[in-house]
């Protein structure tokens, strides 16, 4: 019988499911990730992100992203065994106590959440991880679908990094055009992440970051949570794709302590055969043991790294 890995995971989208009024997150076997698959598979942090469908801009995005935020809490409060991560003592307790803790994030910010006082009140509201865009662009900075060509951070842009620095929130740079990405790593005193992307060398996807980007996610010491979004892996979608970009992210940084998750289960309509849902994810610890990966690196990979990243990340 193989360990109880570890894991944690950087990004799913599970919350509008909630909002919408089609499961509670404390359901089995609803949607790719729910709380009792999710901990059977020992995954210790999940982020669940606040992902604002295009329908509902501009009028109404302000009110849907409250309405996703008001959902995180409510899950929080009616599903056992689970705590919000805030603060780094949040995470510290949950070794001693045994409880899964859920971390808030934000994927992507328009009309009132995009001024310095919306990210304050996103801070005050438990928002620990947000990304300037999604894929399009807005008055922040231009998202990876305006690639190629898109545009880097405004002036609102980087004030808004700055404030993020200040208050001790992490710029997720998944969605953002290329020169967005420098900007922010130009930018931030503090480490970054990309939630949930690729490799572009092996799939050459706008969303995908080049071996550069890689690299200096890890000299300012962030990281990349790879994503099991099949378009995303290029090749053939399977467990062993995503191992491919594993090993692709340890051969170009040579440093196995910048890589993780971020499935964005409940992101995708067809998931990666044998990769169906959250249940699923220890197949990936083993594999990467049979193409030759140490235990101590699997370990990372599965879940110490993105708990480390976070450990000296929050406030």
């Amino acid at each position: 019988m193989s360990r109880p890995w570890l894991v944690a995971d950087g990004h799913v989208d599970s919350l509008g499911d909630v909002v919408l009024g089609r499961r509670r997150l404390g359901q089995a076997g609803k949607g790719q990730w729910d709380a009792p698959r999710s901990q059977s598979a020992n995954v210790r942090l999940q982020t669940l992100a606040c992902w604002v469908e295009p329908r509902y801009k501009p009028e109404r995005a302000l009110a849907q992203l409250l309405a996703l935020v008001e959902a995180f809490w409510e899950e929080v409060e009616v599903t056992p065994g689970v705590r919000a991560i805030t603060r780094a003592q949040d995470l510290e307790a949950l070794t001693a106590d045994g409880a899964y803790g859920w971390l808030l994030a934000v994927e992507g910010v328009d009309g009132h959440a995009a001024t310095l006082s919306g990210l304050r009140l996103l801070f005050r509201l438990g928002v620990r991880l947000l990304s300037l865009t999604w894929n399009e662009r807005n008055g922040l900075a231009d998202g990876a679908g305006e690639d190629p060509g898109g545009g880097g951070l405004s002036r609102a842009g980087r004030a808004y990094v700055r404030e993020m620095n200040r208050l001790g929130m992490v710029v997720d740079v998944a969605h953002l055009a290329e020169a967005g990405f420098w900007d922010v790593l130009d930018l931030s005193e503090r480490p970054v992440l990309a939630s949930h992307a690729n490799c572009w060398t092996l799939a050459p996807h706008p969303r995908n970051l080049r071996d550069r980007q890689l690299r200096a996610l890890a000299r300012q010491g962030g990281m990349v949570g790879l994503t099991f979004v099949p378009e995303f892996l290029g090749g053939t979608p399977s467990v062993d794709r995503v191992v491919d970009h594993v090993l692709h992210v340890l051969d170009v940084v040579g440093d196995d302590r910048h890589v993780g998750w971020g499935s964005d289960f409940d992101g995708v309509e067809v998931p990666v055969p044998g990769l169906a849902s959250v249940a699923d994810v220890p197949r990936l610890a083993e594999r990467m043991l049979e193409r030759g990966l140490s235990e101590t690196t699997v370990a990372r990979v599965m879940g110490e790294n993105l708990m480390a990243f976070w450990q000296q990340a929050l406030p």
